[in-house]
């Protein structure tokens, strides 16, 4: 880790609020002070990053532009193919846990554009449609004809968008949530009771827990210059998403970290916002067969009843343990999930 960055953080200035140590008003202060005292002095980025610059790294020209993957192949030169689609706020690194779990399985794990390890992003129009578009001729080029892809949160869309507009590459889905934008636009009245009562919860959630998606969508450049310019800000940003999110201890002091760091040393935080500002255009339904892997602690846990309204729900696997960063949380877990899809897919 650069010493202009320790510097920064030697020098950060400490905010306080009337609610500075109210865990219902985002991170609390005392415990950020903690996390930026251990950032500055005696937290090991370089360790990380040479674990991170070991995967088998590939990049590929897609879409009219470079996609960094890691490629993991098998031993078996016939295994089958998965694609594994990060989310918000994290990276590839949201995997690394479930990685040795799928060495029977070729798997490819793109770094999304404008995310961490991926190449800059420097043009608009990087919506989950053309990711989806991109990831698909990625896979091409890799000489893989055929896949299951799993994700969540915006992996989860582009996954949904890729087995719409590939169905004869995408064999099976595996998802942790189905994507948050049909919540905005699904009529209560065309549902069963218990998936409109899911509409109501999730319209509730978005009132009192939204409040990121709204900034982040309609004011990338302002928002992106705060966490750009300040670590202590791009921390307390991400920590507390990454902390109520998930699991109790899910993350120690050095994990949350180093998905930070990722973040601060590639310069991304900005252009991560770009599937939040581009529009979406969704499929009405995906007849993909589909594993559905529920996690108690994830934002927004769908009944079976709302899946099925959009997708071939074959299976529906409620989790005791877990939350929206289930790969890294449980990872057994998930790679049985995943290894299911895989057997659904054929």
């Amino acid at each position: 880790m650069n010493d202009e960055l320790r510097e920064r953080l030697r020098r950060t200035r400490r905010v306080t609020t009337p609610w500075s140590d109210d865990p219902t008003r985002g991170i609390s202060g005392t415990h950020l002070d903690e996390l930026l005292e251990r950032w500055a002095n005696g937290y090991d980025w370089r360790a990380h990053e040479r674990r991170i610059r070991e995967f088998p790294w590939a990049t590929v020209q897609a879409g009219g532009t470079e996609l960094r993957v890691i490629h993991q192949r098998s031993a078996d030169p016939g295994a089958p193919v998965v694609v594994l689609l990060h989310g918000w706020p994290d990276s590839v690194l949201r995997f690394e846990r479930v990685l040795p779990l799928l060495a029977d399985l070729h798997v490819v794990v793109p770094a999304l554009p404008g995310f961490p390890f991926a190449p800059p992003l420097t043009s608009p129009g990087m919506s989950v449609n053309r990711i989806a578009g991109i990831v698909a001729d990625a896979l091409d080029e890799l000489g893989y004809p055929r896949y299951t892809v799993s994700g969540g949160d915006v992996g989860g869309t582009v996954a949904e968008i890729l087995a719409a507009d590939r169905p004869d590459r995408v064999a099976a889905l595996h998802l942790t949530n189905i994507a948050p934008q049909r919540a905005l636009t699904a009529d209560p009245a065309t549902l069963p009771p218990d998936a409109a009562a899911y509409l109501r919860r999730s319209a509730q959630w978005f009132r009192t827990e939204g409040g990121y998606i709204a900034a982040q969508s309609t004011r990338p450049n302002t928002l992106a210059v705060a966490l750009g310019d300040s670590p202590a800000g791009l921390a307390a940003w991400i920590i507390e998403k990454l902390e109520s999110w998930s699991d109790d201890s899910a993350f120690t002091p050095d994990e949350l970290l180093t998905w930070v760091t990722a973040y601060w040393v590639t310069g991304t935080i900005g252009t991560s916002f770009t599937t939040y500002v581009e529009p979406a255009a969704l499929p009405d339904r995906i007849d993909t067969p589909t594993v559905l892997s529920v996690f108690p602690r994830d934002l927004k846990p769908e009944p079976r009843s709302y899946a099925q309204a959009f997708l071939t729900a074959c299976d529906y696997v409620e989790h005791h343990a877990g939350g929206h960063f289930a790969a890294w949380e449980q990872p057994e877990a998930y790679a049985d999930d995943v290894h299911r899809a895989v057997k659904l897919g054929g």
